[in-house]
């Protein structure tokens, strides 16, 4: 096919009815700068760095974690507990996207970015300064539980808007490689959480980690936000939002707030069923695989405790080897392939993933933990580009943030507590499998409703391109 003939079809039909008899030209394209476009996704991954280095160190200490915050007695007990806190940060998460995400669409995504970075670091910095129950007794979950809140209702505007923010710096065609960049940055922070933990796990004492050392790797996070702050203060607005402020007329600007939801939750009520089907199998999926799964080899299956953090942890370092190929697959195949790829492996081979792992081996555990890891990168190499699309730029932000949340705080989040439940009331170690099976049905029938959006602009915004060449081509290629 040639360049003209390819340039045509990324137009697409909508972006020449909607502007009537005027042809686009090139000022109506959106040209993006390399340099500005990789420190945009810079920029926007390591706020998902910080949440997920956060996630892995609370999930790889949870067993030390339940020790040190609540009374001893019941391991069972304790872990449960554990588990019920860091759930209680995704109950607030839908308040911070009913907060954040439409306060992004009115004063910016650089702003709003500039806060949840902040306020999350600081949240989870906190938490190595809390004294143990044995200190102050019940005053310590509720001090775990304060953090863990202001974590959840600041990530609450966070992931939202990082995948806005890259969404809307991509160009068209490439904007699932890029946007597979911010779930590297969450294994990039869940590794280094996971890593960090390993390390300790296995040099220091038990008593030593219970006395002092579980608090080093929340210790990390204060630098951590700090750089990440620094690197979204320096960015511009995107030009999709930047697009849209400018032609604003003072009226929508000074619009009441309560419109803004109307219009997210009536206006795009299609679109938000379709964000809360496909969330529900990405963060099942990866909440199940990335937070919950070290605990279920370790207090479900009696596998070594660091054995099983390893083999998690190398299962992630092939992920982010392959994530951002993947990536390039979507902007080639499209964004729906692949995501139904994911959904019907996780429902035919997540049973014979979970029995290969009781067979309890290293080799066995591995493969059983490879085969559901690489499945779960066709979400999230994909979803940080398929998920904005769904929205008009107007409300992008807002309605992004909403949606993810509300799904990730009743799925999600809970899926953790909800499993370790399951499994003690049912004595049954294969609720895992089933539970990544029913997540996999909701998200094929979301994946067969979407719509393609792969090398085309975003709803509401001109074509993005990479080079002034592009540009000219794409207008070209207009019919006459």
């Amino acid at each position: 096919m040639a360049r003209s003939e390819r340039a045509a079809r990324r137009l697409g039909p909508r972006r020449r009815t909607d502007r009537g008899r005027r042809k686009l030209t090139v000022d109506d394209v959106t040209v993006v700068n390399p340099d500005t476009l990789r420190r945009a996704v810079a920029a926007a991954a390591i706020g998902n760095t910080m949440e997920w280095f956060d996630f892995g160190v609370y999930s790889y200490l949870a067993v030390t974690l339940g020790k040190v915050f609540f009374p001893s007695g019941n391991p069972a007990a304790q872990l449960i507990s554990t588990f019920a806190t860091f759930t209680a940060a995704f109950l607030v998460r839908p308040i911070g996207g009913l907060f954040f995400g439409p306060l992004g669409d009115r004063i910016g995504r650089k702003r709003v970015l500039a806060t949840t970075m902040i306020t999350m670091a600081a949240g989870t910095f906190s938490i190595a300064f809390i004294p143990s129950y044995a200190t102050i007794g019940l005053f310590a979950p509720a001090l775990l539980l304060v953090a863990r809140l202001v974590q959840g209702f600041s990530t609450g505007g966070e992931y939202g808007g990082a995948t806005t923010f890259i969404a809307e710096y991509s160009p068209d065609r490439r904007r699932g490689f890029m946007g597979s960049w911010l779930e590297f940055g969450t294994l990039t922070g869940y590794s280094m959480g996971a890593g960090l933990v390993t390390v300790l796990t296995a040099v220091l004492s038990e008593h030593t980690l219970l006395t002092w050392g579980w608090r080093l790797p929340f210790l990390v996070a204060g630098p951590l936000g700090l750089i990440g702050l620094y690197l979204r203060l320096r960015l511009e607005e995107t030009p999709a939002y930047e697009k849209i402020t400018a032609d604003k007329k003072q009226s929508d600007e000074q619009k009441p707030k309560r419109h803004e939801y109307r219009e997210i939750l009536v206006g795009e009520w299609r679109a938000m069923l379709l964000c809360l089907g496909l969330v529900l199998v990405f963060n099942v999926t990866d909440y199940m695989l990335l937070s919950y799964l070290p605990s279920y080899l370790h207090a479900a299956l009696g596998f070594g405790e660091t054995p099983g953090l390893l083999i998690v942890l190398v299962c992630m370092v092939i992920m982010m080897a392959v994530i951002t190929f993947a990536g390039r697959i979507s902007d080639h195949l499209g964004r729906r392939p692949v995501l139904m790829a994911g959904c019907i492996g996780f429902f035919v081979l997540s049973v014979p993933a979970f029995l290969l792992m009781q067979l309890a081996t290293v080799a066995t555990i591995f493969a059983g933990v490879l085969v559901l890891c690489l499945l779960l990168v066709c979400f999230t190499s994909t979803m940080p580009a398929a998920l904005p699309a769904l929205f008009p730029t107007k409300v992008r932000y807002g309605a992004m943030s909403i949606g993810f949340n509300v799904s990730v705080s009743l799925f999600g989040g809970t899926t953790p507590l909800v499993n370790e439940a399951l499994i003690s009331a049912t004595g049954s170690t294969m609720v895992p499998a089933f539970y990544l099976m029913a997540a996999a049905v909701i998200g094929g029938v979301a994946v067969f409703f979407m719509r393609e959006t792969a090398r085309r602009p975003l709803r509401g915004s001109p074509p993005a391109v990479g080079s002034r060449r592009e540009a000219q081509e794409l207008v070209a290629a207009q019919r006459p």
